[in-house]
């Protein structure tokens, strides 16, 4: 009988600097598609800085093997506690899947996301929602709606506090899924660049979330459309830029630009700072929040913010 191989010894880290552990692991992972290594356990390190530590080694928390991990291109898989104060880490290489954002709308990948799984958005758009507060029973605009999954932070931002919903996307099949959703909806097959459109009315918030960075929108003309023609003079924005992709299923942080392996910023600093400049100019106030997707969320000079926006 053959003999099976032996599993790797695992790397072992103490007292090195992360300009050490990083390129090991990137070796590790590039040879094996695993990393498996032991580190003090981040649990003890309460209240340290990452990199200070004693004669256990280096702390670090579990935040800096996250992002570790994701900008290797590995899930980090669950730990396991050792004896002596450390842990057990495992990286596991992430598989070469399609991007939703390739796909555009109505692809298999992005029907599958649900981006109110992500909490910093979830709190985000709730914090953006309540800072826009349409009235009750007010008229709210999704531009590019998809299965109108982002609609139900709605009832946690406005428990008791009905609306009349109304979706556009380009994609039949997604806007079905919004239908089944929400029922009382109107949800149309329709190209944004087409707005402004008198027949639509004017609503209390529009919401454009991972949409005006799409091929064939014009972000100037389309701001233009809705603040003139599509809003209320007491109506509000919130705009979504992503600053992520999804890579096998997870989240991964940075705007990537086509033919560059790293992300960049630029583009997404660019629209965004765009954005806030155009509606400041018509009176609105401006705020910039997020984190995988950057809000921008504009309300009348006037209005007021409310003081508690805790979920």
């Amino acid at each position: 009988m053959d003999a099976v191989p032996a599993a790797p010894a695992h790397l072992h880290f103490r007292d090195e600097p992360l300009s050490v552990i990083l390129p090991a692991l990137r070796r590790a992972l590039a040879k094996r598609g695993e990393a498996t290594f032991s580190v003090p356990d981040p649990d003890l390190g309460f209240g340290l800085y990452a990199g200070e530590g004693g004669g256990g080694g280096r702390h670090r928390s579990w935040q800096t093997w996250t992002d570790l991990a994701d900008l290797l291109g590995a899930h980090l898989l669950t730990p396991e506690r050792l004896t002596g104060g450390r842990v057990l880490v495992r990286l596991r290489r992430r598989r070469e899947t399609p991007d939703p954002d390739a796909g555009g709308y109505g692809s298999d990948e992005w029907a599958r996301v649900d981006k109110l799984e992500d909490p910093v958005f979830l709190f985000t758009l709730v914090e953006a929602l309540r800072r826009v507060a349409p009235p009750p029973g007010g008229r709210v605009l999704s531009l590019g709606v998809g299965g109108g999954r982002e609609l139900d932070a709605l009832a946690l931002a406005f428990p008791d506090r009905p609306f009349e919903l109304m979706g556009l996307d380009l994609e039949g099949a997604a806007l079905e899924r919004a239908r089944r959703r929400f029922p009382q909806g109107v949800f149309l097959e329709f190209d944004v660049g087409r707005l402004p459109h008198p027949e639509l009315g004017r609503f209390d918030l529009v919401l454009a979330l991972s949409l005006l960075q799409s091929p064939g929108v014009r972000q100037d003309a389309l701001l233009a459309a809705l603040y003139r023609q599509h809003l209320t003079p007491s109506g509000g924005l919130v705009l979504g830029y992503p600053n992520a992709r999804y890579r096998d299923g997870a989240l991964s942080y940075g705007a990537r630009v086509r033919n560059f392996a790293r992300p960049d910023l630029s583009l997404l600093c660019q629209d965004v700072t765009d954005a806030r400049r155009r509606l400041h100019k018509q009176g609105y106030k401006v705020f910039v929040t997020g984190k995988y997707e950057v809000l921008v969320t504009a309300i009348p000079g006037g209005g007021t913010t409310p003081g508690n926006l805790e979920l």
